[in-house]
């Protein structure tokens, strides 16, 4: 019986450290692109340590460049160390505090492609991921599929041996 106990903890810790971080697709279906209401996407949302922010955007149309509050205000690129432009671009929040993030491409920045955010610390109870996305060959986002399924058989393998 105390190899039961003891795989349901296992299974509900599993589950628990599956939970603790958020993937955000930054403009949701929309992406990082000119005509956004980045500020408007931010409001019903809670970021913390460890959540990710995943650009997705065409290739050469556009960039992502982390800034400070200043530039970020006068949409200045001062230094473009750590400029992204890969259109699939994935950001982990590694710490509190606000992070600013501006498009450097043309007027893109004073057109309103530009994102602030407040990292919170890591919570306990961080709202539910989402699964992965991919970009797939129609343009539409993709959930991968092979996670959720590995987590489905994990679980009938844990009721089997708990009903067995």
């Amino acid at each position: 019986m105390a190899s039961k106990a003891f795989l349901i903890a296992v299974f509900f810790a599993m589950i628990a450290t599956s939970t603790m971080a958020t993937n955000y697709t930054v403009g949701d279906n929309a992406g990082w692109k000119v005509g956004v209401n980045y500020t408007e996407w931010v409001a019903d949302k809670t970021f913390y340590v460890g959540d990710t922010l995943m650009f997705m955007y065409n290739k050469g149309s556009h960039d992502v460049l982390k800034v400070n509050g200043p530039d970020f205000q006068q949409c200045l690129k001062s230094n473009t160390t750590g400029l992204l432009v890969s259109g699939n671009d994935v950001i982990t929040l590694a710490k509190p505090g606000k992070k600013w993030y501006i498009c450097t491409v043309a007027d893109h920045c004073t057109k309103g492609m530009k994102l602030v955010i407040n990292v919170l610390e890591a919570a306990t109870t961080a709202p539910t991921p989402l699964p992965p996305q991919t970009l797939g060959s129609s343009g539409a986002y993709e959930i991968s599929s092979f996670k959720s399924f590995g987590w489905i058989l994990a679980a009938l393998a844990v009721f089997k041996i708990i009903l067995a």
